[in-house]
């Protein structure tokens, strides 16, 4: 089978999602017999050197977590193990000789291919948009991705559901939201942040009373000091594991049996070491944020209609955690205390409210009906 997915790579020119549906369409079982093949699953066969004969130990390393995804921030911003990893250059890979399933023309083949991709695929998105990994989908809890369309005349841009793909799960669509346009759900998200930031007291007040919630009491930094003992204690009851060993008073079977507990439980401890770093370095930029408040709005408000998307982008992310995209509504989650700005709904309220195509064959007359609301949301 390692043979047939080379060949239909390199020989048939299938794509990497032909190749998975055709697998699965012949009911080929996995390695585990219990799962269905993944996308990801034959990218990662093409890659592996392996299969043309060497197997290489320590290709990866586990490394601080750089950027905090959303199913981790939904629980908090902590998780109990490091998952993070990085691929280690090639000259530290450890290989190993095993015997060769596939002639290294066709391993070069295949790799020359995937670069190729990587770089010319019509998919790939070269184009930055404002709300590229802030949109998710109230319905179904997938994120939104940017898809495209072609018109007789132009071509339109969509954030569509990865839920109501019907390519991507097993029975079909498990979401039946509809794609957004891109330029008006952006003009909208864009103009709502906008009034957001345009009223100086609010924010003023927000930081006021985060800087009250900084000065009463400090956790973050008592919890640092009771991690750092913890660490500590945990590091010496490994050391003397390996000593106790060494000197012989420990048998090699209860050194492995004893020795990973430890290390996993000290792997927690720094994961939630670096969180708590993360928390301390935002309260020093929001310090130094209040020094600053009243010419950071002003020049916003000169600014706001001529900056480019990728430092809108950066004003967003500083300000917007999330958006929810629901059927009727688009809810924004932010850190700044407000009152509702709902969309008014019904007769009386369409006189006054904008109208934006966000969505085609919707059941309103009024598509101003579907109205972006802000939710706070203190962190």
């Amino acid at each position: 089978m390692v043979r047939k997915v080379f060949e239909l790579y390199t020989e048939s020119w299938f794509s990497i999602g032909a190749i998975t549906r055709w697998l699965n369409d012949q009911a080929i079982l996995t390695r585990k017999k219990i799962s269905r093949w993944e996308r990801s699953t034959i990218w990662a066969m093409l890659r592996n050197p392996a299969y043309v004969g060497r197997a290489c130990f320590g290709k990866t390393e586990s490394a601080p977590r750089q950027r905090v995804t959303r199913p981790l921030r939904q629980r908090g911003g902590f998780s109990p193990r490091c998952s993070s990893n990085r691929e280690r250059p090639k000259q530290d890979w450890i290989e190993i000789a095993v015997p060769a399933i596939i002639d290294e023309e066709t391993f070069a083949l295949a790799a020359e291919r995937l670069e190729q991709n990587k770089r010319f695929s019509p998919r790939r998105t070269i184009e930055p948009t404002l709300l590229y990994g802030m949109l998710v989908c109230g319905e179904c809890g997938y994120a939104y991705y940017r898809t495209s369309t072609r018109t007789s005349r132009r071509k339109i841009y969509y954030y569509r559901c990865l839920g109501s793909d019907d390519y991507r799960h097993t029975n079909g669509r498990v979401c039946q939201n509809k794609p957004i346009r891109q330029d008006y759900l952006d003009g909208i998200i864009w103009q709502k942040v906008i009034d957001l930031l345009e009223d100086p007291e609010l924010i003023r007040q927000e930081i006021k009373r985060r800087l009250q919630e900084i000065q009463d009491s400090n956790p973050t930094k008592r919890r640092k000091e009771v991690l750092d003992r913890e660490i500590t204690r945990q590091q010496k009851g490994i050391e003397k594991l390996l000593d106790a060993y060494q000197e012989g008073l420990l048998e090699l079977d209860e050194l492995r049996s004893r020795l990973p507990n430890l290390r996993k439980r000290n792997g927690a401890l720094q994961s939630e070491l670096r969180s708590l770093e993360s928390i301390s370095a935002d309260q020093q930029s929001f310090l130094r944020l209040a020094d600053n408040i009243e010419s950071f709005l002003e020049r916003l408000r000169s600014a706001a209609d001529t900056l480019d998307v990728i430092e809108r982008q950066k004003i967003l992310r500083l300000v917007v955690k999330e958006i929810l995209i629901h059927k009727e509504t688009i809810k924004i989650r932010h850190s700044i205390p407000i009152t509702s700005t709902t969309a008014p709904s019904g007769p009386s309220g369409r006189e006054n409210t904008p109208s934006y195509l966000l969505r085609s064959r919707s059941r309103f007359p009024y598509p101003g009906k579907y109205g972006a609301s802000t939710e706070s949301n203190r962190c």
